[in-house]
């Protein structure tokens, strides 16, 4: 009975054994190093590649300019409803037909009520409309209110226009007509471009031009309606006489200086982006306010609607390899004199120097080491070398001579980081012109860049040397 007593007390509890899931295992190390990976690539910060192109930047200013042609105003002579036959901004010789004067009112019927039923506009035509109402949208700014009244009555004579001159066939039936003895046809006396608007600037000369004038809200644009009843001496259309014209705008006088200097200046007109060159004048105007005047020979006639007109200069055009300034970067270097470093090639960007060392027991001895060289300075024959592999108060030795070079002096070069290889490597670069987001480098350089290399977009994200995987 003991025995069996002893017996139960021996009877140990049977445990499993642990059965390892080896799958498991493995996909919880490949979730841990997921994790891992995401955590690192959202904390660093990418590498993003530029790719070098070839460019241009010009020093930009926008002014809206005020422009001044050879102007004349024709007045009607007799009163009635007036009836226009030229298109606005169409070039007319004497003898064309400009427009009908009509006293009874008769013709204005028989245009509105018969022949108007069987007029359509051409593609020509509705083209033109389609543009006229592509550039207004483009250019509406909502700060000129007002444009769009003039937006409106431009289009409403436009349309009126084009379908009277679709009536010019019809000449020899209205002057058959029961009403031909109260119209008067009116034809042009001089050559030049037609517009249909007066504003009080078909005068000015630039020598009386006032700040005032620029002040929009103060401008009166009188347009001249299709159809409409006139009196004796009222304005009936405005003519150009000629190509040459102007536009003025107010500048700092600290600017006049370099504008003459330029004599003749690059001008890219906003409306359609034609770029034209203006010869400079510095005016003062009748306010003793300093103002710009571009002189014109051509495209008068692109513009002839239009009294203010938003341009940009083009100054100081630069062109080469264009770069983003964030890829921008200085570094320091050691100055070495030429004559302290040894190239196989004198094209070569790699050289090598005699440095001067230490054996573990004190004595000196000289090691030939390969450096990669950045620039070269002409004026006093030192070349730029990567301050990361000597350090100062390094001694170099001239070879085949005794002479001795101690590293101290340092230069900066201005460069970006150059990544065709895998690894960013510093690249010197020669900066022509810069504004506030690119910079246009010179081509063909030593040490320099070339179209299609790419660089680091942001200098900021990598460090000398480092590898490179995007």
């Amino acid at each position: 009975m003991a025995q069996n007593e002893a017996a139960k007390n021996n009877i140990s509890k049977y445990r499993k054994p642990l059965n390892l899931n080896i799958g498991m295992l493995i996909f919880c190390a490949i979730l841990i190093y997921v994790i891992i990976f995401v955590i690192v690539s959202l904390n660093t910060e990418r590498i993003i590649p530029y790719e070098v192109r070839e460019g241009s930047l010009a020093i930009n200013y926008t002014y809206r300019a005020l422009a001044i042609r050879d102007e004349e105003i024709i007045t009607t002579d007799k009163a009635g409803y007036i009836n226009y036959f030229a298109r606005e901004g169409e070039r007319v010789s004497p003898g064309n037909l400009v427009y009908i004067i009509d006293e009874t009112g008769e013709l204005k019927e028989y245009l509105e009520n018969e022949s108007m039923e069987n007029t359509s506009l051409s593609n020509d035509d509705l083209i033109e409309i389609r543009s006229d109402i592509v550039n207004f949208v483009h250019y509406f700014d909502e700060k000129r209110f007002h444009s769009l009244y003039d937006f409106k009555y431009d289009i409403k004579n436009t349309v009126m226009k084009l379908s009277n001159t679709h009536l010019y066939d019809s000449i020899d039936s209205i002057n058959n007509s029961s009403f031909a003895d109260s119209i008067a046809f009116r034809n042009a006396g001089n050559t030049g471009i037609i517009t249909y608007y007066v504003d009080g600037f078909e005068e000015l000369q630039p020598e009386n031009i006032t700040m005032d004038m620029f002040d929009e809200e103060k401008y009166n644009k009188k347009q001249i309606l299709d159809n409409q009843l006139v009196t004796i001496d009222e304005p009936a259309y405005k003519i150009s006489k000629n190509e040459n014209w102007s536009i003025l705008l107010p500048i700092d006088e600290s600017l006049s200086q370099d504008f003459l200097d330029e004599e003749y200046i690059k001008v890219r007109f906003l409306k359609n982006q034609y770029e034209s060159w203006g010869k400079v004048s510095i005016i003062k105007g009748a306010d003793a306010e300093t103002y710009l005047q571009l002189t014109f020979t051509n495209s008068m006639v692109t513009f002839a609607k239009d009294r203010f007109i938003d341009i940009e200069l083009l100054l100081h055009e630069e062109t080469g390899l264009k770069i983003p300034n964030t890829s921008i970067v200085n570094k320091e270097f050691y100055l070495i004199p030429r004559k302290y470093i040894t190239k196989m090639d004198e094209s070569s960007d790699v050289g090598s120097i005699l440095l001067e060392t230490y054996k573990d027991d004190g004595t000196i001895t000289t090691t030939y080491r390969e450096i990669d060289i950045y620039s070269y300075d002409e004026e006093t024959g030192e070349y730029y070398i990567d301050s990361n592999i000597l350090q100062s108060g390094s001694n170099l030795l001239m070879a085949d001579s005794q002479e001795k070079y101690t590293v101290s002096r340092k230069g900066t070069l201005i460069g970006v980081y150059y990544m065709n290889k895998g690894y960013a490597d510093f690249r010197q670069i020669q900066i022509l012109y810069q504004n506030d987001e690119y910079s246009i480098v010179k081509s063909n350089t030593d040490y320099g860049l070339n179209v299609y290399d790419y660089v680091v977009l942001n200098s900021n994200s990598v460090h000398e040397e480092q590898f490179i995987y995007n």
